[in-house]
């Protein structure tokens, strides 16, 4: 049937943008690395250092002894699309594809391009007193800048009068994160990064916590400047993250995916989520949507859990009730009928070919 593909996918183009939870990071392939000069020698180790920030981007690891990823990165340029100069550094391209395969080819496991979203409260102390760093306020561009150059969804408060009040040192430093929690409900994002930051001498330092979901940890950073210290604290929250949601070679199956609670904005959310699985819509019954994907059954629940789905145990699933059911096509070339149904069928059910779940089955409700 070619009516629900299309109409889903008309919808997913006026949605997509509207969840505020995990993010697709658009130029995950794109590195920016500061040169002195355009010289040959320097762009040559500016477009390794480039390799070395992408590498940590997609695992978490840059300190690999793999010979082949040794030979990717003695000469990065057979995986660049282009670079350009630009106010004192270079820009650099990664092809997405090439690169994918090559690093796959040498064993490593990688992290797509969805991910948590994070809210930092990123509290800066002077000897004018402390500040909260907010949208509008100063030090955005360095955060943002930072969490670009790591791969991270960042976001930031508003930073208005109640938060400036409510979110001190004492606040960033508790145990329990349960304040920082709801203050940080309007924003509506899966992780937390609670930062410290101030001068020392003529280095800044800083401490840091983050939580995501039952996850967390700490530490602390240092920087010459605001923008170094910055980077130190993002590419530790991306090392931190980056196990939980990178795929390990040979651990990929086949996998039936039921999803119970569908509606088309979830539809268009989920489709994204799903998007680095090659997942295939086999069937839509009533709100039951069901795929068929390959994925490793931990990185998938991590996934999952970016949308805030809850696992169903296989005892509580009741038997699917007998109403008509559609079939799905990728054929998606005929124009869309935004005012048709969702459940319409095009045949009666009976001439309707069912396709057996295959593999692993996971079952999973809004």
């Amino acid at each position: 049937m070619h009516l629900i593909p299309r109409l889903l996918t008309f919808c997913c183009a006026l949605v997509a943008a509207s969840s505020g939870m995990a993010a697709s990071l658009p130029d995950l392939y794109k590195v920016r690395e500061a040169v002195a000069t355009q010289q040959p020698s320097e762009r040559e180790e500016a477009l390794r250092q480039a390799f070395d920030t992408l590498l940590l981007r997609l695992t978490g690891d840059t300190d690999t002894q793999n010979k082949n990823v040794a030979q990717l990165r003695q000469d990065p340029q057979q995986l660049i699309s282009k670079y350009v100069y630009e106010e004192g550094a270079v820009v650099v391209d990664f092809d997405p594809l090439t690169t994918e395969r090559a690093l796959r080819s040498a064993g490593l496991s990688l992290w797509g391009a969805e991910r948590p979203g994070i809210l930092a409260w990123w509290l800066t102390e002077t000897v004018e007193g402390s500040q909260l760093v907010g949208d509008t306020r100063d030090g955005t561009a360095d955060l943002q800048a930072a969490a670009q150059h790591r791969g991270l969804p960042l976001r930031l408060p508003l930073a208005d009068l109640s938060e400036q009040l409510a979110v001190t040192a004492e606040t960033l430093a508790a145990k329990d994160p349960q304040e920082l929690r709801e203050l940080s409900e309007r924003y509506d994002a899966d992780g937390l990064l609670a930062v410290r930051a101030r001068k020392s001498g003529e280095r800044w330092e800083a401490d840091w916590k983050f939580w995501l979901a039952d996850k967390q940890t700490q530490g602390k950073a240092t920087g010459t400047d605001r923008g170094e210290l910055a980077d130190a604290v993002m590419r530790a929250v991306s090392v931190f993250l980056a196990p939980h949601y990178r795929v390990e070679p040979g651990a990929i199956e086949e996998i039936t995916l039921e999803v119970l609670g569908a509606d088309v904005e979830r539809f268009a959310e989920l489709d994204r989520l799903l998007e680095p699985f090659g997942a295939r819509l086999l069937r839509v019954e009533s709100d039951r949507l069901v795929y068929q994907l390959n994925a490793s059954p931990d990185q998938l629940r991590a996934q999952l859990a970016l949308a805030r789905l809850q696992e169903v145990p296989a005892d509580e699933v009741a038997a699917p009730t007998l109403l008509p059911e559609t079939e799905v096509s990728a054929d998606a070339d005929s124009p869309v009928d935004a005012g048709a149904s969702l459940e319409e069928p095009e045949q009666p059910v009976s001439e309707q070919p069912q396709q057996p779940d295959q593999g692993e089955v996971l079952r999973y409700r809004w």
